[in-house]
């Protein structure tokens, strides 16, 4: 009986330890998950949940190396593969999946396997696709084509042989519908395209908008083949309308030049004439029909040369030398010369920059500011000559009580020339200076008041006694304008003192110490 119940717990033990070997077995990873060698034509990955833990040179050379973790992996995949679950353990219940890549390109198949925890992909190319794969791949690639152009935002149409329209994408429908209020129909084209249009790339045409007096501006290329042809429309309504703004702009600057007295002559970066005004005309004597062509800036210049409006050159064979110098100094601003011509006449010519590489000319007849000019300093020059003429010493003296004019006798007189002073010499410099020589007089204070004063101006003299005894009468005169001269005349006798101007207080100017 002992025997019988130690038989039966060897028995219990036995089928106990069986079944923990079979469930071991079945818990545990199988060898397999270290898997065995594979075509050089695949890549392989083995993923320990999300992470990766081994990957062959395959892979990596399908890769490039860039896979660290699941997420990487599906990212890489993702075009080809979308079916790829985002997270590798929804694969345990599948167990397997097996894909084949979609979208154009080489046809491959990828299959992921849950292996005890482990994820096993493997990417391998499909030798043999099938006529099936082929034609969804081209159909792939076919629809593709046609979104592209469908979507295309220029008009794109096809014409048969005869001119029908066969052919369009949504752009063109939406351009036919603004201008003729339809839809489109093979035998109303949009543009009206002649022989010579067709043979052209890059025809411009218009056609109208309907209901708003506009039009819409399009370049067409138009490509030949065998049974018709394909046309592209690109809009350039804003180039259009960029060069209508530029040439209303330019118009407004020629109005606006065409009113001055000043020549202006504008040649582009390739020194050609882009724009100049009737002034030019006028100054130069240049005729328009030698302007409008646009003539090169050195054939402007020879011109200019030949007519005698600007200076001969000295050496012909240094002309064109200094042309380039002129060029190049007013590119830079820096050209400003007066030109004397043959006939008398004298020009301003002024060079300065434009945008892009641009330059421009400006002439300026001054011949009548540099007459006056001339004759003024004549003028000038002839009124001192008479002062330096007279015995007496004059001074005058402006409002704002410098000097302005002196002759020899004054500076003979008191040792002093003005003219080689940089300084400005006032009334008080001057009366110092006198006061220095003379003996004291409430002359001097007087004459600042009377140079200061613009009131109850008359003419008066005093006698003054140099400190050598010399003997002088000063006489103070108003000039037009609110200036003062005084004179100095030497007396060989002293004069009677005179009544002084009025000081207000009865007490004489003082004396400056």
């Amino acid at each position: 009986m002992q025997d019988l119940v130690l038989w039966e717990w060897l028995a219990v033990a036995a089928i106990c330890l069986m079944t923990a070997a079979v469930a071991f077995a079945a818990l545990s990873p199988r060898p397999v998950a270290r898997p065995a060698p594979v075509l050089a034509d695949e890549a392989v990955w083995l993923f320990d949940g999300a992470e990766l833990i081994e990957a062959s040179a395959a892979a990596d050379r399908a890769m490039a190396g860039r896979v660290g973790d699941w997420a990487e992996f599906r990212a890489g995949l993702a075009t080809r593969f979308p079916d790829l679950p985002d997270d590798p353990a929804d694969l345990r219940r599948a167990g397997s999946l097996t894909m084949a890549a979609s979208g154009p390109g080489p046809a491959m198949t990828l299959g992921c396997e849950w292996i005890g925890g482990v994820v096993r992909a493997t990417l391998r190319p499909d030798p043999d696709p099938g006529p099936d794969a082929a034609d969804g791949a081209g159909t792939c690639e076919l629809d593709r084509l046609r979104a592209v152009v469908e979507d295309a935002p220029h008009p794109i149409w096809w014409t048969d042989r005869a001119g029908r329209v066969a052919w369009h994408n949504a752009a063109y429908a939406r351009l036919f519908a603004g201008v003729h209020g339809r839809d489109p129909d093979p035998d109303t084209t949009l543009f009206d395209l002649s022989g010579d249009d067709r043979r052209q790339a890059g025809t411009r045409h218009s056609v109208p908008v309907r209901g708003t007096g506009r039009k819409l501006w399009f370049d067409l290329f138009e490509i030949e083949r065998g049974d018709g042809a394909l046309t592209y429309a690109t809009d350039v309504n804003a180039v259009i309308e960029a060069e209508q703004a530029q040439r209303n702009f330019v118009q407004t600057l020629a109005k606006t030049f065409a009113q001055l007295s000043i020549g202006l002559a504008i040649f582009d970066r390739n020194r050609q004439l882009v724009l100049f005004n009737p002034a030019l005309v006028d100054l130069t004597g240049l005729p328009a029909e030698f302007l409008s062509p646009r003539p090169t800036l050195l054939s402007f210049f020879d011109r200019l040369r030949d007519n005698r409006m600007m200076p001969e050159p000295k050496n012909y064979g240094s002309w064109r030398h200094q042309m380039a110098d002129l060029v190049a100094a007013a590119s830079d601003g820096r050209y400003q010369e007066t030109w004397s011509l043959p006939s008398g006449s004298v020009y301003s010519v002024t060079g300065r920059p434009h945008p892009d590489g641009a330059v421009a000319f400006l002439f300026e007849d001054i011949t009548a500011e540099v007459t006056l000019t001339r004759r003024f300093r004549s003028d000038l020059e002839l009124g001192q000559s008479i002062l330096d003429r007279l015995d007496d010493a004059i001074a005058v003296f402006a409002t704002d009580g410098n000097l302005t004019l002196s002759n020899a006798a004054y500076g003979r007189l008191w040792k002093a020339d003005p003219d080689k002073s940089f300084a400005q010499t006032s009334i008080l410099d001057a009366t110092r200076l006198w006061q220095s020589l003379c003996e004291a007089t409430p002359a001097w204070g007087d004459l600042r008041d009377f140079v200061a004063s613009s009131e109850n101006r008359a003419e008066w003299w005093a006698p003054v006694t140099m400190r050598d005894g010399t003997n002088l009468t000063c006489s103070v005169y108003p000039v037009p304008g609110g200036a003062t001269m005084v004179s100095f005349r030497v007396s060989e006798v002293a004069a009677p003192a005179p009544d002084l101007p009025d000081q207000g207080d009865g007490e004489p100017a003082p004396v400056l110490t």
